[in-house]
């Protein structure tokens, strides 16, 4: 790994609600991101020894010390990344949440006896070592706590990198870690670019698995770099999501629910159901009920409590979202958004056709495609026209279509009559070129686990 020459030494973050730095961060290089997984290595075979009840013991202290700074780390959040402060909260209890559902399968992360000829058979689960999280700037507290959490309690160390352009709260959750009594250096957290320090991460002999979080085409490149390794890989990349109503749906609740399901973090969701599948026969009925729900959400500063909506992460991403809507249709609805600094865009719903980019891409903004559709044979078919498959919802009364339906998208995490995707309890990952693997739910503590397999014969070997 060769460190290179034109890498930032510091990182600026930026709140995007002000476009004022508000933090100036030192970027890690390869040099120190080789340190980082070193040290890790060193505080992993102490976690590792500690008894299980122990563990679980600290992490419960984490998870109440997190508890005792939500407000902190959703003012962070708030600041950083823009998002509405009562969202910002929801994240910190995420966190949380995921730390004490973890804590409690530490002392149940156990094997099997397997029935054999000649003797027994049992298997142990044994931690990995040292997992590299690699977490994005959408919702960067929870999910870096996603893979973090899980990796923990199943017994391996975790250097985390934050995105480059929100690293306050990892940082923080990691001086709460230490706070809480976990080993020196067993939670680590290293800014940097992903080019340099990601990199150094991924490719590090001594880390054993990359849990990552991001777009499909960075999560393509690091993909290859861990088989280079053989190295294992978490990757939940990118979405474009279904929302599809039918006309037998409760279509005013329908209606009133779409703009979350597309506008929740300003549309920075890899879930946000951003087309919206309307059976041709109440189409226009439901874009009549569509535009008043979206002109309710609340645009604005984001520490704001009425706040519903806040800014997109930079400019740059304002100027690549605004691209989607210029060049494919004009806005059938549009929201209002603050004028003055901030990297707002407004809330837009345009028509458009199956191929159009709008209806294709991931957006990654606050921009819904709607179209039409003729029966439940058509939904599925327009509902699969991707190559991505994370999430989706259907509205529907009819349960017999409700299951079908679901059954036959092909995505990773649906709701009927919902827009809820994410729990902690429940798995969460997608299809085809929405990444591999899944994070969260009953199976997270065991993904960072390998397998040993023990036979011990019972053969008699003579007095």
């Amino acid at each position: 790994m060769t460190e290179q020459t034109d890498r930032r030494e510091t990182l600026d973050v930026v709140n995007p609600a002000t476009e004022e730095v508000i933090a100036t961060v030192p970027a890690a290089s390869p040099a120190e991101a080789d340190a980082a997984v070193t040290r890790a290595a060193r505080a992993q075979a102490e976690w590792a020894a500690l008894a299980p009840a122990d563990r679980a013991r600290l992490l419960r202290r984490f998870a109440a010390a997190v508890d005792g700074s939500r407000e902190e780390l959703a003012r962070l959040e708030v600041r950083e990344a823009g998002h509405p402060v009562a969202g910002a909260r929801w994240e910190a209890g995420n966190v949380r949440d995921l730390l004490e559902y973890a804590a409690g399968g530490v002392e149940r992360l156990t094997g099997l006896q397997i029935p054999v000829a000649g003797g027994v058979n049992v298997t142990f689960a044994e931690p990995l070592g040292v997992v590299a999280v690699i977490a994005p700037w959408n919702f960067p507290m929870p999910i870096a706590a996603w893979g973090t959490a899980p990796a923990l309690a199943a017994g391996n160390a975790v250097v985390l990198k934050p995105a480059e352009a929100t690293p306050l709260t990892a940082l923080r959750l990691a001086e709460l870690a230490r706070a809480a009594g976990l080993p020196e250096h067993l939670f680590q957290v290293l800014p940097g670019e992903g080019p340099v320090a990601g990199s150094a991460l991924v490719e590090h002999p001594q880390v054993a698995k990359v849990v990552f979080t991001g777009s499909t085409a960075v999560g393509k490149r690091i993909m290859a770099q861990c088989a280079a390794g053989v190295k294992r890989v978490t990757l939940e990349l990118g979405g474009k999501s279904p929302n599809i109503v039918f006309a037998d749906a409760d279509l005013e609740l329908a209606a009133a629910e779409a703009p979350g399901s597309f506008l929740d973090n300003t549309g920075q969701d890899c879930c946000a159901r951003s087309r919206i599948l309307v059976q041709r026969s109440v189409y226009d009925r439901f874009l009549e009920l569509l535009e008043p729900a979206v002109q309710a959400v609340a645009v604005g500063d984001p520490a704001d409590e009425s706040t519903a909506m806040g800014p997109l992460i930079s400019a740059a991403h304002r100027e690549r979202v605004r691209s989607y809507v210029a060049e494919d249709a004009p806005a059938l609805i549009r929201g209002r958004a603050p004028q003055g600094p901030g990297y707002w865009y407004p809330a837009t719903v345009v028509a458009a056709d199956p191929d159009a980019r709008v209806a294709r891409e991931e957006v990654f903004g606050p921009v819904a495609a709607v179209l039409p559709f003729e029966d439940e044979a058509d939904a599925v078919r327009l509902a699969n026209a991707t190559d991505y498959g994370l999430s989706g919802s259907l509205w529907t009364r009819d349960t017999g279509r409700a299951l079908r339906v679901s059954q036959a998208v092909r995505a990773g995490n649906l709701s009927v009559n919902s827009h809820s995707s994410v729990r902690y309890a429940t798995p969460f990952g997608g299809y085809r070129q929405s990444g591999l693997g899944r994070e969260l739910g009953p199976g997270a503590l065991a993904a960072f686990t390998e397998t040993k397999n023990v036979f011990l014969s019972t053969a008699t070997t003579g007095e």
